[in-house]
């Protein structure tokens, strides 16, 4: 093997790996708009051409986030932990599953009336997708690591408001329906959508390790 080709070998792919990361969390950040144009939306036409959106960009999601594991199987140097790459890998991905089977559980479940509380925790999505595509922007150079932890921060306090929005929106529930399998159908996506932040949560943490590794 040539010098070159082994020095070139050895230098870390940077570029790859933050721009598939970007890549990531700006389909994440999609993903969300859709959603909340989903359960907002007033036509049963257009909310079934947005599921279908939805599902395409999860299929996206995946395929992003294969690349980044084979590329982390076929990197020798990484610009940090592989197992932190992996981890906000998945934790991404894990938010884009949640928001498509929130989606697609309102769909089978034939949900006709979109509540105050469904829409609330849609839009605390976004806002939780909006904050780790801009910390996930600031990885490239570390030179704003206050604005990662900010995002962070923003995150953790995201989600903390979607547990209570879940919590009393539950509550609710049980008090005003009567009717055992309805009950059964909120529930679960409502616990689909507070789930998508409990997910963003963790990767906002896996963004605050990184930083404490690189500090």
């Amino acid at each position: 093997m040539k010098i070159d080709h082994f020095l070139q070998y050895l230098i870390p792919k940077d570029k790859k790996f933050y721009l598939l990361l970007e890549k990531a969390s700006g389909n994440l950040l999609i993903i969300s708009h859709s959603l909340v144009e989903m359960v907002n939306a007033t036509s049963p036409e257009r909310r079934r051409e947005l599921i279908k959106e939805i599902e395409h960009l999860e299929h996206i999601g995946d395929e992003i986030s294969h690349e980044i594991f084979h590329e982390l199987n076929a990197t020798f140097i990484t610009p940090f932990d592989r197992e932190d790459i992996h981890a906000l890998t998945s934790a991404i991905d894990d938010v884009v599953d949640y928001t498509h089977g929130s989606a697609k559980r309102m769909e089978l479940y034939k949900i006709e009336v979109i509540t105050n509380d469904l829409i609330q925790l849609a839009v605390l999505i976004e806002k939780c997708a909006e904050e780790l595509h801009k910390a996930i922007h600031e990885l490239r150079n570390m030179r704003n690591v206050s604005k990662i932890k900010e995002a962070c921060i923003r995150i953790n306090s995201i989600e903390n408001h979607a547990d209570d929005i879940f919590d009393n929106s539950i509550a609710r529930l049980f008090e005003s329906e009567t009717n055992a399998v309805e009950i059964i159908k909120i529930k679960e996506i409502l616990s689909s959508l507070e789930t998508a932040t409990d997910k963003a949560e963790d990767a906002a943490n896996i963004l605050e390790s990184i930083i404490v590794k690189s500090s």
